[in-house]
């Protein structure tokens, strides 16, 4: 490799992760302005947003361009949408403890009553009661990528039993045949599947009555995995619990019934926002895109046309 690949980052963070890395030459984009001739040498492109449409326009301008590499884990919004010859990495690796910290939260935050007991300090009532404990829970993981596998194993210390779901069967994995057929035992499902045509309103009316009553759905992965209307009725009827980083839509309008329906908690798309995301996010970019610099297919690969290679 004579000269740096020209990777373009979205701000200087990004700058300041890929100066340390050899081979590769930062430099900065907008996506709301048209490209220059340097930002045009550019063989990769680095982003972490969620509204994908002016960078899509932007890597249109960009004739040299072979990868996309993203800063989160999903990247269903960028499927059908990158010009051709350009392959699409994510962003795997950087987030799955800190969701993965997210679910045991919340799941002991609901069996443990938490938010019960802050109303009760606010009313300053002495709500002395018995509550339900997350030990002996049946808990279901529809996703074994990395944030599944975080998932479980931060699970694990409190006796839950877990039952991890990916595409295929392996070692301590089942399929979602396997599910499907003790999806009536459990007590908790946690979505982290990402969106394919397969998956997107996966869980719908079927789904949901599928669930025992008082079951509680935990979604930190994508809000189009839900039918929105087939949750809203089950929670409304009291039947279910939800438990949403994620809606769909999102952000969820001020408006919207979801926010008042009985046993839901929302939480804004925080569940990886924790201290230092970021770095884990542009420290697995480099690799991956170091990678791609040296000849090697990046391993966090989601898409990769007909005939792409790297630049070797």
């Amino acid at each position: 490799m004579n000269r740096p690949v020209v990777v373009l980052a979205p701000d200087e963070e990004g700058l300041q992760a890929l100066a340390g890395a050899p081979g590769l030459a930062g430099v900065r984009y907008d996506a709301r302005r048209e490209p220059t001739a340097e930002q045009q040498q550019a063989a990769v492109m680095v982003t972490g947003v969620s509204n994908v449409e002016p960078e899509v326009a932007f890597m249109r301008a960009l004739p040299q361009l072979r990868l996309l590499q993203t800063l989160n884990a999903g990247f269903d919004q960028w499927i059908g949408r990158l010009p051709p010859g350009v392959a699409l990495s994510n962003g795997r690796g950087a987030h799955g403890r800190a969701t993965a910290e997210w679910t045991a939260a919340v799941l002991l935050a609901h069996y443990r009553e938490l938010t019960r007991f802050a109303t009760a300090q606010g009313e300053r009532r002495w709500d002395h009661h018995t509550t339900a404990s997350l030990e002996g829970k049946r808990v279901a993981i529809l996703g074994a990528g990395d944030i599944g596998t975080s998932i479980r194993r931060m699970l694990a210390p409190f006796g839950c039993q877990l039952l991890l779901v990916g595409r295929r069967r392996r070692d301590e994995v089942v399929i979602m045949d396997d599910f499907r057929a003790a999806a009536a035992e459990q007590d908790a499902v946690v979505l982290v599947l990402p969106v394919t045509p397969e998956t997107r309103g996966l869980v719908d009316a079927r789904f949901l009555k599928g669930l025992k009553d008082g079951a509680v759905l935990v979604n930190p992965g994508r809000g189009s995995l839900v039918v929105t209307d087939d949750l809203l009725e089950e929670t409304q009827a009291g039947r279910l619990r939800a438990i949403l980083d994620v809606t769909d839509p999102e952000p969820l309008p001020a408006g919207h019934p979801l926010w008042a329906s009985p046993g839901v908690t929302i939480t804004p798309h925080v569940a990886g926002n924790t201290a230092g995301a970021m770095e884990r996010a542009w420290a697995v970019a480099v690799q991956q895109i170091g990678m791609f610099a040296r000849g090697q297919a990046p391993t966090n690969l989601v898409f990769v046309p007909p005939g792409w290679s790297s630049v070797g």
